[in-house]
């Protein structure tokens, strides 16, 4: 089904959110905003922090970034039990991008990563490097937001187990170099993950999500939580 025409007020907003129509992102936005009531209020509330990560995303590649976070807001927004709060550590800090609420259950973070290239097998880069922002006392998620026409292209209980074989091979030296306090700060950081999904805009109907849970995390991310969130992703 086509979407809305978008209206003046929708217009102004993409306006106000982007550089020109001419943007890339532009013809997106005003989809996304036509066609979503909640995720119009949310881009409302967010406007001026919204236009800020644009206009400061450096390259075509950092605005792709920005694009995907605001995906898949839009997305997980058309679950009306769920509800979000953006940066809610604040944008300077580095903490996660998202932070959730499901039914009144307890609240979640959820931070979006997007690979320039799906890693392959065993590649774990694209968690490795969000460990660092998963703060304690609260449960957390990681998305991994991929090309291709199958989310199954990225496995993240492949990845984390190739994690897990290089802690065991006492590998500080690789863990040190990503930020982390040698495999003794890897295990820290991975008991705060509690779940990792993977969308795959392109794809459909199932293929375009898929979750793993790590079921060693100190806090667990609630299971309505992630069907919920899977359903959205798998909607389109």
């Amino acid at each position: 089904m086509a979407s809305p025409s978008p209206t003046n007020a929708v217009r102004r907003l993409a306006d106000h959110l982007v550089d020109s129509a001419v943007d890339p992102l532009s013809d997106d936005l005003l989809d996304w905003l036509a066609a979503s009531s909640r995720f119009r209020a949310f881009a409302g509330e967010h406007r001026d922090k919204i236009r800020k990560k644009l206009r400061t995303a450096a390259d075509p590649e950092a605005r792709r970034d920005v694009r995907a976070e605001l995906r898949v807001a839009h997305a997980l927004l058309a679950d009306r039990r769920i509800a979000m709060a953006f940066e809610a550590y604040g944008s300077t800090i580095g903490g996660p991008d998202f932070t959730l609420t499901f039914r009144g259950e307890r609240p979640f973070n959820l931070e979006v990563t997007r690979p320039r290239r799906i890693p392959g097998a065993g590649g774990a880069g694209p968690l490795l490097t969000k460990l660092r922002q998963l703060p304690p006392s609260v449960p957390n998620a990681v998305l991994v937001a991929i090309e291709g026409d199958n989310a199954a292209a990225f496995n993240a209980e492949e990845a984390i187990r190739a994690l897990r074989e290089r802690a065991a091979a006492k590998d500080d030296a690789y863990f040190a170099a990503r930020g982390l306090i040698g495999r003794r700060g890897f295990h820290q950081r991975l008991q705060r993950l509690g779940a990792v999904l993977v969308f795959a805009e392109d794809a459909s109907g199932a293929d375009r999500a898929e979750s793993w849970v790590n079921r060693s995390a100190r806090i667990p991310v609630p299971d309505g939580a992630i069907r919920a969130c899977l359903a959205c992703l798998r909607a389109g």
